[in-house]
């Protein structure tokens, strides 16, 4: 049976960890999408509060947690670190597989370790109400409960075709308070210009930030929230890392692989920065793999170049492995992991060689997400079936090669919701896709000229 790891509630971290002060060489700067010029503070004052733009652009390597957001983490922190032995026998390999199991926070899943610290931030500072977009629902839900927690108003804007895929997931939104549109919606006028071009637009993450940043610029009492892909998102989830790290030394152990899915980036980098700063720091050689949809292969496949976040572009230019802003995604069920482009931090230290990028077939996912579940019980969410993929690869590997690495990857929820696409899985009805070349070339086209 597995074997678990805890902490008690003292031994939630107190601080955030910053990766930016141990990199060889910053990251580009953000650009205002006006003037092409690097963005300032006041340049994104419209969205976000200035103890978050503070955090986004800190130099410092260590970030206090506030009191109020760790008395939250409390209902939920520190989560359990777990030995999968049933696994590894069933998969007989010598590996030793450990993994951080984040799917036990009231939404489901690590989106509420950012959720909580981005709506505490916007109270401090006056704001009322919180808009933002959702994928497979599992960040809508997450600033719901956490607005929900800190007496806030929220507006999600959900990817169409996973407002489909995923009714539990928009019902969980609802009941914690907030307001959920499938989008490409016509509330917005982003919004119904997608809709005049294309009344069956199945919605993208790009359309629906479009949207609630087009909320947000309008009203003086709302901002809104990032769920991944921007440094003050990535670096609130570093205490699953933190927490990985001081439980793999109650089990005597270090991983010499760390593995994640891949969309925006948030919950890999969690998992992977403070791994990544022992290397970094001390000189530790833990590989750190990050995986993503061969469908939405931005790491894999994408250019590294400066884009904007949203379809509309009215979010500013990050520099990032980009599949283009123009990227819709085909509608399998990579869940959260449909984005067009790799948070700026993750692909800035894929390009200094500091972390490996993998994709992996649908199909595949889901057959190791199956294997997984039948010898651990857990039923994993779509997402995190892409680093288990990667981990029964790792494991296939020691079994050939006699090696008993010691593997860790980041369970980032579970997978109760999506049930559907399991359904799918077992019947037979999933396609494996792999995003073409020339649609890949053709977005590139309407890249900014930077």
């Amino acid at each position: 049976m597995a074997v678990k790891y805890l902490l008690s509630e003292d031994r939630i971290p107190t601080m955030w960890y910053n990766i930016a002060a141990d990199l060889p060489a910053p990251p580009p700067p953000p650009l205002h999408p006006g003037t092409l010029q690097p963005a300032g503070p006041d340049d994104l004052a419209p969205l976000f509060p200035m103890g978050l733009i503070m955090q986004e652009m800190s130099p410092e390597r260590l970030i206090e947690i506030p009191d109020e957001v760790r008395e939250i983490y409390r209902l939920w922190r520190p989560t359990p670190l777990l030995r999968a032995a049933r696994w590894e026998k069933a998969l007989g390999t010598p590996a030793k597989i450990y993994f951080k199991y984040e799917g036990v926070s009231p939404a489901g899943s690590h989106k509420p370790n950012t959720a909580v610290a981005q709506a505490w931030y916007n109270r401090e500072e006056g704001i009322r109400k919180l808009t933002t977009e959702t994928g497979a629902g599992q960040w809508g839900s997450a600033l719901s409960l956490a607005c929900q927690l800190l007496g806030m108003e929220c507006l999600v804007y959900m990817v169409k075709v996973s407002f489909f895929q995923k009714p539990y997931r928009r019902s969980m939104i609802r009941v914690w308070g907030a307001e959920v549109i499938p989008s490409p919606s016509d509330t917005t006028e982003s919004g119904r210009a997608i809709l005049a071009q294309d009344p069956d637009s199945p919605g993208s993450l790009g359309i629906a930030i479009s949207e609630a940043v087009e909320v947000a610029a309008k009203r003086d009492d709302t901002h809104y929230s990032l769920g991944s892909v921007l440094s003050h998102v990535l670096l609130h989830q570093t205490v699953i890392g933190q927490e990985a790290m001081e439980q793999m030394e109650l089990a005597g152990a270090y991983p010499d692989v760390v593995v994640g899915c891949v969309g925006g980036g948030s919950n890999f980098a969690g998992i992977a920065f403070p791994f990544l700063g022992e290397n970094l720091k001390k000189g530790k050689k833990t590989r750190i793999i990050a995986v993503e949809p061969a469908a939405c292969p931005t790491m894999t496949k994408g250019i590294y170049a400066f884009d904007y976040g949203d379809t509309a572009k009215l979010t500013p230019l990050v520099k990032m492995e980009t599949l283009g802003h123009d990227f819709i995604p085909p509608g399998i069920h990579a869940g959260g992991l449909r984005y067009h482009g790799m948070a700026p931090m993750v692909s800035h230290c894929h390009q200094l060689g500091l972390i490996e990028a993998e994709s992996v077939m649908q199909n595949e996912v889901f057959s190791a997400g199956v294997s997984f579940a039948r010898s651990e019980g857990i039923i994993p969410a779509p997402e995190s079936n892409h680093a288990i993929a990667q981990v029964r690869k790792l494991a296939d590997e020691c079994k050939e090669s006699g090696d008993a690495k010691t593997i860790l990857f980041n369970l980032s929820g579970h997978g109760h919701f999506d049930m559907a696409s399991y359904d799918n899985y077992l019947d037979g009805k999933l396609e494996d896709y792999a995003y073409p070349e020339e649609k890949i070339k053709e977005a590139m086209k309407n890249l900014p000229k930077v």
